[in-house]
């Protein structure tokens, strides 16, 4: 185990970032990276350390590699998920649909692949942080000021709070990820208005981040495939090829 960098507790107030890797460069630069950013990092060089860490003393988001000595990413985020809805990135150096498929499928919040832009990775915690409100409280901002409830969204079976990032289908509750809340409530919004890929990655991934097309469509995918564990005739996102996707609230 590489130690933990900062001591928490004295940095109660700040964000902190737990990094999982068997690299040790890659931990030791990304690391450095994230202080830079003013963010708290720990630092563990596998999975079966690093569990007892975030499910005993959780951080506010976590970066797993896949590929990893005892316990590897995808079992971790597994176990990790029994217990806590802690937002995850996978960092891998495998680029494989698969692999980006099946991280997505067990709960993962976003993906990217080795080699990466540490750039990229530090907009991508920081949007991923702001949707999960980093904590904060609903109708809250970062700096602490009141600002106004979002408005919920009802649509057929379809109800949406995002104030409570709560979404239930004909009453029953619909366990999103953030970026899938995100692409939902953007679909939702304008029901039988195409939304094309580029329009959804906007609306989930703020600050320019890049991700390709595949991304938007493994989480529509994950999506449909909650929806149909409620509802097995669940239709209401349309793929419309060539175009991209919409709401149908009918």
């Amino acid at each position: 185990m590489v130690e933990p960098t900062g001591d928490p507790a004295d940095k109660s107030g700040d964000t902190v970032i737990a990094l999982v890797d068997d690299d040790r460069n890659i931990l030791t630069t990304v690391s450095i990276a994230l202080q830079s950013e003013g963010f708290v990092t720990r630092v563990y060089s596998d999975g079966e350390t690093a569990l007892k860490a975030l499910l005993d003393n959780p951080p506010d988001l976590a970066v797993f590699d896949i590929k990893m000595p005892k316990m590897d990413g995808m079992e971790l985020l597994r176990k990790v998920r029994a217990h806590s809805e802690l937002p995850v990135i996978f960092l891998t150096s495998k680029d494989d649909e698969a692999d980006e498929e099946a991280g997505l499928e067990l709960g993962a919040d976003d993906y990217i692949a080795k080699p990466f832009s540490l750039r990229l990775l530090t907009a991508r915690i920081r949007a991923i942080l702001r949707r999960a409100d980093a904590g904060l409280p609903p109708g809250s901002s970062e700096a602490g000021e009141s600002q106004p409830a979002a408005t919920s969204i009802t649509r057929g079976q379809l109800f949406m709070d995002p104030a409570r990032h709560q979404v239930t289908w004909g009453g029953q509750p619909v366990s999103l990820t953030v970026t899938e809340f995100l692409i939902l409530e953007a679909l939702a919004a304008r029901p039988g208005v195409i939304k094309s890929r580029n329009q959804l990655m906007d609306a989930a991934y703020p600050d320019d981040v890049f991700v390709d097309d595949r991304t938007v469509d493994s989480h529509i995918k994950r999506m449909r495939r909650k929806f149909r564990q409620v509802d097995p005739d669940f239709s209401a996102i349309d793929t419309l090829y060539g175009a991209g996707y919409s709401f149908t609230d009918g």
